[in-house]
């Protein structure tokens, strides 16, 4: 191949000769009416390994990625290229969608089994966008860029792969109009908080809540975070939004303290926020003004946050923490989920996410991840939050299990400020606290166990 053409690291066609080939498969597929598929693949958080690990695992990553894309892909009309990074380029001439997708399953499955570079034992996830000519589009840009934007509607909704639609045009002005209001929303006070109480199940008997914002358009009514956090961290105003909610909530706990309600709150941080560098000095300022110790606030970043600037990210926490804050890793086990970085960091908590707990119960290995997990937590001097508990059952399974702390419906729904004072004051925490005690008397935890050994 001409050296002009190929990446030299994989070997691989480069960028200038997938767009080649692509025009050509475009050309024929006119000439025969035929279809053509175009898969763009992004490896998932493949920063923090070269920011990790280095740079030659990263290399020797992309060789093996690139070692499993030509297993799955044999056909000589088939072009595997290297876009650059780790981004990939597939184009498969006559396939349709279905097609289309029945290859990206296979690339998705071919990529579960690890990949062990001088020991590292090291799961590799990817997303995957698909774009078909003609139906998404009959020119070169169109398709790649309709694939680009599917890969990263698979990358943002964890779905491995997606097949592009017209919705994700409509998506786009969609977003547009929600910015818009966004803006207004938080001058004009449409935000509001509401709060999720905590339980320990072992350990002090500690108050606790998550704080979770909320936004109620006044035309589209209650508007779910899911719904517009995510435009505001791509457009910036993520910055605007966490500082309304930090103010409130800091204001909101020291209140409760000066009324004798000994509450801690816990507050959701997002990856734009780890990397504000004066985030730090902003929090500590809203704690002397509303005189809220930093030891009544936990906050929450997810894994994926860390992994996206892993030498800042830590940066950022570590200043948080000289401050005196709690400091917790949250949906833990939707990314990497590897506890390796975690000793790096100077985090007080593990949140298992939800997807962990409801699976727990009807899935073997689940459960075995999550006891696991626990007890490479504890390990590292963790204590271990469970999210999404709905029943008796899963908390009884999690008390097995050494969990400390658990979170969800079967406590109760998130709640007014107002209803969470009365809530407490309505012995809701006492019944919680009893059924909690009746359940270290039924079921003897791991730590009480080691002790009696």
């Amino acid at each position: 191949m001409d050296l002009a053409y190929c990446d030299p690291l994989t070997q691989l066609p480069n960028r200038a000769l997938c767009n080649d080939r692509l025009d050509q498969a475009i050309a024929a597929a006119e000439r025969n009416e035929t279809p053509v598929a175009v898969l763009l693949m992004d490896l998932d958080h493949f920063k923090y390994v070269n920011d990790t690990l280095g740079h030659p695992i990263g290399d020797r990553i992309l060789c093996a990625v690139t070692a499993r894309l030509e297993e799955v892909l044999k056909r000589r009309t088939d072009t595997v290229a290297r876009l650059g990074g780790d981004e990939f380029a597939i184009v498969l001439p006559g396939d349709d969608a279905i097609a289309a997708e029945g290859v990206a399953k296979a690339i998705l499955q071919s990529l579960e089994m690890p990949i062990i570079p001088e020991g590292h034992h090291l799961d590799i996830r990817a997303s995957i966008g698909i774009a078909v000519y003609p139906q998404h589009g009959r020119e070169r840009s169109v398709l790649l860029r309709h694939a680009d934007v599917a890969m990263y509607a698979a990358k943002r909704n964890r779905l491995g792969y997606v097949l592009w639609n017209d919705t994700h045009d409509e998506y786009s002005r969609e977003r547009l109009v929600v910015m818009n209001d966004l803006r207004r929303a938080i001058e004009h006070e449409e935000l509001r908080l509401v709060y999720q109480p905590r339980m320990a199940i072992q350990g002090p008997c500690e108050l606790h809540a998550e704080a979770l914002v909320r936004w109620q358009h006044p035309v589209r009514g209650l508007v779910a975070p899911s719904e517009f956090i995510p435009f505001a961290e791509q457009t910036g105003n993520i910055r605007a939004v966490t500082q309304w909610v930090l103010a409130r909530v800091i204001a909101q706990c020291a209140n409760w303290r000066r009324d004798g309600l000994p509450m801690n709150v816990s507050i959701n941080i997002s990856a734009h926020d780890l990397m504000d560098t004066e985030l730090p000095d902003r929090f500590a300022a809203l704690l002397q003004s509303h005189g809220c110790a930093a030891k009544w606030i936990t906050l929450e970043v997810t894994e994926s946050a860390i992994l996206d600037d892993p030498a800042h990210g830590i940066r950022s926490l570590e200043r948080l923490s000289a401050l005196g804050c709690r400091l917790a890793i949250d949906d833990y086990g939707t990314g990497y989920s590897s506890l390796a970085y975690l000793r790096r960091l100077p985090v007080h908590e593990l949140k298992l996410d939800k997807s962990l707990i409801v699976g727990m119960r009807a899935n073997a290995s689940e459960a075995l991840i999550v006891r696991s997990t626990i007890d490479l937590a504890h390990n590292l001097g963790l204590s271990v939050v469970a999210e999404g508990v709905e029943d008796e059952a899963t908390l009884e399974s999690l008390r097995s299990l050494g969990c400390d702390v658990i979170q969800g419906f079967l406590l109760s729904r998130p709640l007014e400020a107002g209803e969470l004072v009365s809530w407490v004051a309505d012995s809701a925490w006492s019944r919680a606290m009893r059924k909690r005690t009746s359940l270290r008397q039924a079921v003897p935890s791991k730590r009480a166990a080691r002790r009696g050994r």
